[in-house]
């Protein structure tokens, strides 16, 4: 257990992390199956996205339990923000326009 955090929140936090990492490794394993189907370069950098999420839970577990000091966790977190929305806006530019 670590510092930061008062001992009563401590099992919430667990929790809500737990949640988050099954939540985003599921999503991870969707969008690679659809990477897999596709093979294309969008569904690529797709999962890679979900992939950076999936790397964000577990440095958050890994500051939870005192594995990764804090402002490593900041400057990790914030960097997979960045690369995720920088992807994001990307592919939504690189998109064909709609014919409709």
């Amino acid at each position: 257990m670590t510092q930061w955090i008062p001992s009563r929140y401590w099992p919430v936090l667990v929790v809500v992390l737990s949640l988050a990492t099954v939540g985003t490794v599921v999503l991870f394993g969707v969008g690679l199956s659809a990477y897999v189907q596709r093979r294309s370069r969008r569904y690529l950098l797709v999962a890679g996205v979900l992939a950076l999420l999936v790397g964000r839970t577990f440095v958050g577990m890994g500051t939870l339990f005192g594995v990764v000091p804090m402002g490593l966790h900041h400057l990790i977190a914030h960097s997979i923000d960045f690369l995720t929305a920088a992807t994001l806006l990307y592919l939504v530019y690189q998109s064909p326009e709609d014919a409709s």
